[in-house]
């Protein structure tokens, strides 16, 4: 043991020390994800997922709104955007489900790289993928009449609330795929709450059109006060006391989520 102690340091005395980066790991990791969603067709998808939606939502209702007085282009877009949310949410899901199922994310926990760098890589890549779909989603806003009118702070205000929004959703959604580890079956499951939320919000039409015993679930659940946010800032309109609930809905989900979201990532399956 004596003679060979000192060969072996030898042997490895040349070979330079290695020094670890998260930032360079989470950089090599988002960008992994980011090159797949780019060669795959995923960012194309970013880009004509909005179109299918602002379509869908918007030619059905817009006649009928009309009558009542209501720019419907202005009313409907702001659940169009977080509707645009929720898909990078469901991407993201699938995407955490595929990687725990296919033993990836047990692999990187071998390997001498942070704890956190995997679930950081993943949300930032959705970030991504939310950015593309928003400046998509206005794009098309603004061909059916959809305006900023407050001003560029409160435009800025507006797509920052909105990704925020998707990148707490997308937390939740991670949590849920990396325990799950069944991308189908995570899919189907997400569909219902955001049909259900989406539907019976007052997003796409005004509170009084609902019948009067649904009227407080549909005006007080997150999508709603989100949406009421969204509507206040492009019209120029934000107030603390039109926000402060949309903040709280907010951050309470942040609050569940997060936590969740890391300890569903570095837990030992």
């Amino acid at each position: 043991m004596s003679v060979s102690t000192p060969a072996a340091n030898t042997l490895f005395a040349e070979l330079p020390a290695v020094h670890p980066s998260s930032f360079a790991q989470w950089r090599a990791l988002t960008g992994r994800i980011v090159h797949t969603m780019a060669t795959k067709g995923e960012l194309i998808v970013a880009v004509l997922t909005p179109l299918v939606v602002t379509v869908a939502f918007y030619l059905p209702l817009r006649y009928v709104m009309k009558v009542q007085g209501i720019d419907y282009a202005q009313y409907v877009m702001p659940i169009v955007v977080l509707q645009t949310m929720a898909m990078t949410m469901m991407s993201n899901a699938q995407l955490a489900a595929f990687e725990a199922l296919t033993g990836l994310s047990t692999r990187l926990q071998t390997m001498p790289i942070g704890s956190l760098v995997p679930l950081l890589s993943r949300i930032c890549a959705g970030l991504v993928r939310s950015i593309v779909s928003l400046i998509a989603t206005v794009g098309y806003g603004y061909v059916i009449g959809f305006r900023f009118t407050g001003g560029w702070l409160q435009a800025l205000a507006f797509c920052g609330f909105a990704l925020t929004v998707g990148v707490v959703l997308t937390l939740g959604a991670d949590a849920l795929g990396s325990l799950t580890k069944n991308p189908e079956a995570l899919s189907q499951a997400l569909t219902l709450p955001i049909l259900i939320f989406g539907m019976m919000s007052t997003g796409f039409v005004p509170e009084a059109s609902f019948p009067s015993w649904v009227r407080p679930f549909a005006r007080n659940q997150p999508i709603s006060q989100f949406a009421q946010t969204l509507s206040d800032m492009a019209a120029g309109q934000l107030s603390w006391a039109g926000t402060w609930v949309s903040l709280a809905w907010l951050g309470g989900l942040a609050v569940f989520f997060l936590p969740l979201a890391v300890w569903a990532s570095v837990r030992r399956s």
